[in-house]
């Protein structure tokens, strides 16, 4: 499960999904707030990605964990747009078969600007990042 993990965060960083990495008719439930996303399909998926992060970015950090039937795995990212350093915190389900990911629901807390991230380190304080 690592590797795939491994693997759906490089699609986060570059938007090139490796070969094998979705089932062809994978199901992908996105949630940013106060909306809902669907797409079935490897290349659809792939597609939406790009639409909604065009930027290649990166993912500092992220921690995945076995379930019964595949993965859970949160992560960070940031990456470039209008001049600004953007950042995200997404957390997601993956159900995996035969190696592939056959369903996967992603929460996100939604793009932050600098002036976002800004008003958030000055108002609160996190006890680790």
């Amino acid at each position: 499960m690592k590797e795939l993990g491994a693997e759906l965060m490089r699609l986060m960083e570059t938007g090139v999904a490796a070969a094998g990495l979705f089932a062809p008719d994978v199901l992908l439930d996105f949630t940013p707030p106060q909306w809902r996303l669907q797409a079935r399909g490897a290349g659809q998926v792939v597609e939406s990605r790009r639409r909604l992060h065009p930027q290649p970015g990166t993912v500092p950090r992220y921690r995945i964990d076995a379930t019964a039937h595949g993965f859970v795995i949160e992560w960070e990212e940031r990456w470039q747009q209008d001049g600004q350093t953007m950042y995200c915190r997404e957390m997601a389900r993956a159900d995996v078969v035969d190696g592939a990911i056959t369903e996967l629901s992603v929460y996100c807390t939604g793009d932050w600007d600098e002036q976002t991230q800004a008003r958030h380190a000055r108002d609160v304080r996190l006890l680790r990042p």
